[in-house]
């Protein structure tokens, strides 16, 4: 655990002063090398930003921005987007089953990337053109001139609006003067990375550039089998990427800048470990016990051999023959065209994306057969956008105006293959079997003979013939006659026994055979952004856009599950609706659910689920910004944001609503359940205060925020299935059904704090940055699903009111030593760098059990090295992760591994659950990584 006051006393130490924001002008030729590292490492000057789309210094520009150059990133050992963690307190960007499905956070808030349908509160943009999905920048991205963060609410500048902020990468253009670099890096794990850049003219107004990076390395995870010894690794890394890229400016007035680009991923990703495998008791004044065993963790041993004990050892063992899988096809061209009439100057934006990403393997993350994904699992972006403004000046300078337009239209595919492995029916009948009472039905010793199949059959009749026995007493209690309380008790335990049997006989292979979902969507918008200088100190910015969004979902459901069709049309639909039933309603709920596990049925094949929404809404931002002396600026400013709602690519939410308590998967589904699988549009109201003084050795930057969400998209896996919900507060009373009048939904999520960024150049060569944000990011006391309020919480989410957002630390601090000392008088220099970021207590997972939660941490990186003369070579000497601390990026339920949904966590005690067994694992950060890098420049 890190405290706050530690880490307040961090950010305020002589080595904890700012964020590294140099930027460079976007409309500016890019600086030679040595005039770049000169920049980085020298006095601080005036930085230029372009995050308002006009090139001012930062001094100026009254919205919260950090802006990292590639010298800043390099030094870090940054080679996505990730790292820029180690740089930016605000942002926290992480990854998960696949690196496909990053997601990115800022001030506590963001979207659960692996869910297809939901697009992320974080925009990210790359030289201008907006990517679908935050995992594209998951990947090497070449020479990168600077990186761009933008916090709060994003519309009237960018293309596409963004309800949390905005990712604004830019790559190093061609150059008119010919220049190559290149570097090579070698690392533990077996790590080579190379990349190399060539730029320069071709004619007096035509150049090109072409870049191209390298990246292999082995797996942080060792695969081992059931005796333990190694026989593979995964999480590794087998990468390229190029592009190319030609600017052509036949006049002052006029430029053309085409971008191709190409990623191809071919690697093993992603494997989990275990975090929490304990079985838990209340005890008696608070707290738990521990039991004496774990009924999942028994079963699963028996079924396939061992789960390591300790996460951080790396060591997992999965099913032989379903190793991870990612492969990755990425690929784009765009046309960015700048014309200057004198008077206003036209931009305009166009591309299109092609991205394909294919991941498959053991779904379970162990050794016993039960889920997995098969090789034909893809997903696809097909996305074609535009986007023009034109802005000028007018009234004399005394109107900044500007005007703008977007669309985009995107095709989504996802292909699915979820199905039930070998030894998934005996695990489920088993796992029924055992109970979620305090005690396990079944001892170590049964659950163990049970899963190995040697003594399944005669577990079920023996359940058969207690659930018999107990029925009849209780009916004869309830005054039955005996022969009508016998045969209604021999009914429902056969029925009982026999769908046991007919669970624990599931093929191996049943599930989805090339299940289709498509979503095709349109937005279109029209934005301006115009900065009116009513004074020469006092400036008014006024920006409004509207957006269109409409999505059609369509799917073609394809499953070979009959075993599914055959529970949902026996006895079994009654029995599990009929509370009066006890301990037989509970199993029979369990096995109709495990039995059509996430809506998987072959009656699905009959469906033809179409669906479209269509809503346009209103964003825009007011900013009043003053400077009482050149070297201070203070604001304040109210922005609307906006991101567009959409479909869960998750058939399980089929036929589910807030108002239906009885589970979809009882009954067999029709097409006008297509309708469940929405969600709606997430808008934020967002305001900030904010100081920014700068001085010519050094600056500070001091914001302050409040951003209300209403809608909040959550995307939630809860051991089974994706869930999608809105999250809306209510000021008033919930109702018996937990649901809220319609006058008194408020904003279900709010995030408030203060960031605070420094940065200093006290002496030449020598230059120390860092920042602080503290983030409040709760929920409000009293949540429902929907913004009318007449749908209730789903129950997954109990533990939401009033608790702080997953993935949103209190606090986090960052902070950067550069050294850069000359070595003689022979042009020699060298390089001494360090960064750190400490990070709060967080919980990690969407659904906030306390087994997910994150202790504080502290992450170093560190390089040192010598350089040439005008660094026309360097050798360098890093390490990333120095201390190799060990953490979590995000942990989940692991799938199926626990007695029932309702018992499965010790945030539960409080709700009288009998006892905890859900199996946690998770998706562990990199551990310590260091290497050598040589680099060459011409």
């Amino acid at each position: 655990m890190i405290p706050g006051r530690w880490l307040l006393s961090a950010c305020v130490a002589p080595l904890a002063i700012a964020i590294s924001f140099h930027a460079h002008a976007q409309d500016v030729a890019p600086p030679a090398p040595e005039a770049e590292a000169s920049q980085d490492e020298g006095a601080m000057g005036d930085i230029i930003v372009t995050a308002t789309r006009r090139a001012s210094p930062l001094s100026d520009v009254p919205i919260a921005v950090s802006a990292v150059t590639a010298q800043s990133l390099q030094n870090s050992g940054a080679n996505d987007i990730r790292q820029l963690n180690q740089l930016a307190p605000s942002l926290l960007v992480s990854s998960t089953g696949t690196e496909a499905n990053g997601s990115a956070r800022i001030r506590g808030i963001g979207t659960v990337g692996d869910n297809p349908g939901l697009e992320s509160s974080v925009a990210v943009f790359i030289d201008g053109v907006y990517r679908s999905r935050t995992g594209a920048g998951l990947t090497d991205l070449g020479e990168i001139e600077r990186v761009e963060v933008l916090r709060g609410p994003q519309g009237t500048l960018f293309g596409r609006n963004a309800s949390a902020g905005l990712l604004n990468i830019v790559s190093r253009a061609p150059e008119f003067t010919f220049h190559a670099k290149g570097d090579v890096t070698y690392g533990n794990y077996d790590a080579w990375r190379v990349a190399g850049r060539v730029t320069g003219p071709i004619t007096e107004s035509l150049a090109l550039a072409l870049d191209g990076v390298l990246s292999k390395r082995d797996g942080f995870y060792k695969l081992i089998d059931a005796s333990g010894a190694k026989v593979g690794d995964t999480n590794d890394r087998d990468r390229y990427f190029l592009r190319g890229q030609a600017l052509f400016q036949p006049s002052d007035a006029l430029s053309v800048r085409i971008i191709g680009d190409y990623t191809h991923r071919d690697e093993s990703c992603c494997g989990a470990a275990y975090i929490e495998t304990t079985e838990r008791r209340p005890a008696t004044g608070g707290g738990y016990t521990t039991a004496p065993f774990n009924r999942i963790t028994t079963i699963l041993q028996a079924q396939g051999g061992p789960i390591p004990a300790d996460p951080f050892s790396r060591d997992l063992s999965i099913t032989p023959g379903r190793e991870y899988a990612s492969k990755l096809k990425d690929w784009g061209v765009s046309g960015e065209i700048n014309y200057d009439f004198g008077g206003a100057k036209l931009t305009s934006i166009t591309a299109y994306r092609d991205y394909k990403s294919r991941d498959y393997g053991d779904y379970d993350y162990n050794r016993a057969d039960l889920l997995y994904r098969d090789p034909g699992t893809f997903r696809q972006f097909k996305t074609f956008t535009q986007e023009l403004r034109l802005q000028g000046s007018a009234f004399g300078d005394a109107l900044d105006w500007l005007v703008g337009g977007y669309y985009a239209d995107e095709k989504l595919t996802l292909r699915d293959n979820i199905r039930f492995g070998a030894d998934y029916g005996r695990f489920a009948a088993c796992r029924l079997m055992a109970g979620s009472s305090v005690n396990s039905n079944l001892s170590p010793a049964q659950l163990a003979a049970c899963a190995n199949g040697t003594a399944t059959g005669a577990l079920i009749t023996g359940t058969q013939a207690q659930l018999n026995a107990g029925l009849n007493a209780a009916f004869l209690q309830a005054g039955l006659p005996a022969g009508t309380a016998a045969a209604q008790a021999g009914a429902i335990s056969t029925g009982l026994g026999n769908g046991l049997r007919a669970l624990s006989a599931i093929p191996s292979g049943t599930g989805d055979t090339n299940s289709l979902y498509y979503q095709k969507s349109k937005n279109w918008a029209l934005f301006t952004h115009n900065i009116v200088h009513l004074t020469n100190r006092l400036d008014l910015t006024l920006g409004l856009r509207y957006t269109h969004e409409s999505k059609r979902f369509s799917a073609d459901l394809n499953n070979n599950n009959a075993t599914c069709a055959a529970l949902q049309a026996s006895a079994l639909r009654s029995i599990a609706t009929n509370p009066a039933l006890g301990s037989a309603q509970a199993l029979a709920g369990g096995i109709l659910t495990l039995g059509c596990l996430g809506n998987s049925s072959t009656g699905l094949n009959a469906l033809d689920l179409n669906d479209k929404i269509s809503n346009g809404e209103f964003s825009g931002t007011a900013v009043l910004s003053w400077k009482p002396v050149d070297s201070l600026l203070v604001y304040g400013s109210y922005s609307r944001g906006y991101k567009a709602g959409g479909y869960n690519l998750d058939r399980f939410q089929l036929g589910t609503t807030g108002l239906n308590p009885v589970p979809a998967v009882f009954s067999p589904r029709s097409d006008a359940d297509v309708t469940s699988l929405r969600f709606a549009a997430e808008t934020v109201d967002a305001f900030e205060v904010g100081l920014k003084y700068s001085q010519p050795h050094w600056g500070a930057n001091v914001a302050a925020f409040r951003q209300e969400f209403t809608n909040f998209q959550l995307n939630t896996f809860n051991g089974t299935s994706f869930i999608v919900q809105n999250i809306n507060g209510c000021d008033g009373t919930l109702s018996a059904t937990r649901t809220c009048a319609k006058g008194d939904v408020a904003p279900g999520l709010i995030t408030q704090g203060v960031e605070l960024e420094l940065n200093a150049s006290p002496i030449r060569n020598v230059r120390v940055t860092g920042g602080l944000t503290y983030t409040d990011a709760k929920f409000a006391n009293r949540l429902v699903g929907s913004s009318n309020g007449s749908v209730p919480l789903d129950s997954a989410l109990f533990l939401l009111p009033g608790a702080t957002n997953s993935n949103a630390p209190k606090f986090v601090t960052t902070a950067s030593l550069s050294w850069t000392p000359d070595i003689g008088g022979s042009g020699l220099s060298g390089l001494f760098y360090i960064d750190g970021r400490m990070t709060g207590d967080y919980n990690t997972g969407s659904d906030l059990f306390p087994e997910k939660k994150q202790d504080g941490y502290a992450i170093f990186n560190a390089r040192i090295g010598i350089r040439g003369p005008q660094q026309k070579w360097a050798l360098e000497f890093w390490g990333q992760n120095i201390f190799n601390t060990d953490y979590t990026q995000v942990s989940f339920s692991a799938p199926l591994q626990s007695s029932s949904p309702s018992t499965s966590t010790t945030g539960q005690f409080a709700l009288g659950a009998p006892m905890a067994n859900q199996l946690i694992t998770s998706y562990l950060a990199e551990p310590r990584t260091y290497g050598v890098t040589l680099r060459a420049a011409f």
